[in-house]
Parts: structure tokens; C-alpha cells; sequence
């Protein structure tokens, strides 16, 4: 189950992450899960969105360069030792974390981390067989 997420090319300037969520705001989407990285001239803003079309075509018609990523969104305990225990499971299996973000679900019990995996498709068989919960695209749109 691979979740659709919008990477946006920002230039590292004030107001240009406004602009993005602006144009989110009046086109009604709502951002599940954002992660924003950065170096001296640009950043790599990365979002899951309510609705990943529309997002894409409303940054795209106002001229910034968006991308799709495919990432997979993972539930876990949110406890101390939850992300070793899911990282160690991967390690079984040489498959590596490329980047990660997490957030804690509104009841605190438990966390969503979204990653991408240099082996999307391994990752996901593994986690399936170990039980841990994979969230599909629809329902972490919908959290």
C-alpha cells in the first residue's frame, strides 16, 4: 500500500512556503503530513495532502516545479523503543530508510511514520508479514 506524496522544489526565500500553503488554502486541500529539508539556495518540501491531483495541479499552474513520490505510511506504537523495533525488522532484510517523517495520531496511542525505502516493494512484504499495520493512501488522507 504506497501512499502518493507531492515533493515541491521551493527557493530558499521568505514567503515561499506561504505561497504553497495559499494556494492549498483556496483550493481546499488539507496537508495530512508535511517534512521540509533544506540547503543555502533551495528546499524539498514533501506533503501528503488530502487530495494529491488538485494539489499538484494548483502548485503546477502557479509555476512550481512538484514532483510524486511514492512512500509507504506505517502505524506504530508510540512508546519508547516503537521506530527501533520497525527499523530492526528492516535491517533483517538490507532494505534502507531513505528519508522519514513522523506525527501522532490525535488519541496519542499511537504514531504514523511515512517512509521511503530504497526497496519500496520489499518493505512492504516484510512489514505485512510482521504484522505491522500499513496505512493505505485513502485512509491517511482521510486521519
Amino acid at each position: 500500500m504506497k501512499v502518493e506524496q507531492l515533493s515541491i522544489f521551493l527557493e530558499n526565500r521568505s514567503g515561499r512556503l506561504a505561497e504553497v500553503t495559499k494556494i492549498l488554502q483556496n483550493n481546499q486541500i488539507n496537508i495530512r503530513a508535511l517534512s521540509l529539508a533544506d540547503t543555502s539556495d533551495f528546499g524539498i518540501l514533501r506533503l501528503i495532502v488530502s487530495d494529491f491531483e488538485k494539489a499538484k495541479s494548483a502548485l503546477k499552474e502557479h509555476g512550481f516545479t512538484v514532483g510524486k513520490t511514492n512512500v509507504v505510511a506505517v502505524e506504530v506504537q508510540d512508546q519508547p523503543g516503537g521506530l527501533n523495533t520497525l527499523l530492526e525488522m528492516l535491517e533483517e532484510r538490507n532494505v534502507n530508510v531513505e528519508y522519514m517523517y513522523a506525527f501522532v495520531h490525535q488519541s496519542g496511542s499511537n504514531a504514523v511514520i511515512i517512509f521511503r525505502f530504497d526497496r519500496t516493494d520489499q518493505a512492504i512484504e516484510l512489514l505485512t508479514e510482521k504484522g505491522v499495520k500499513i496505512i493505505s493512501g485513502e485512509d491517511l488522507y482521510n486521519l
